[in-house]
């Protein structure tokens, strides 16, 4: 676990699908708090993946402007003991970038 404290933005083409003060780095990805999400561009999927020691991801598409970007959030709502720190929170991957909040 990383905490990054430089704020952050996740970007689907030039829409922020969430926005931070700080996030978390797990495994490489930023994890932005559920409050922090713009859930409102996100649809459930009905994709999950286990990780050996985070447990079962749930996983959202991000839809923008009709356009919609397959499995491209994730969470662990329940995860292992090893990861309560990031319960609850979202990475994205799949064509949402993560870069420095302006």
């Amino acid at each position: 676990m990383t905490p990054n404290a430089i704020g952050r933005r996740a970007v689907s083409e030039s829409t922020a699908v969430a926005e931070a003060p700080s996030t978390q780095t797990v495994d490489g990805h930023e994890y932005f708090k559920p409050e922090e999400v713009r859930w409102d561009y996100l649809v459930p999927s009905d994709r999950t993946t286990v990780c050996g020691w985070k447990g079962t991801a749930g996983y959202w598409d991000v839809v923008v402007d009709g356009d919609r970007l397959p499995a491209a959030a994730w969470s662990y709502q329940d995860p292992s003991a090893a990861a309560q720190h990031i319960k609850g929170h979202v990475a994205f991957w799949r064509g949402v970038k993560v870069v420095p909040a302006e």
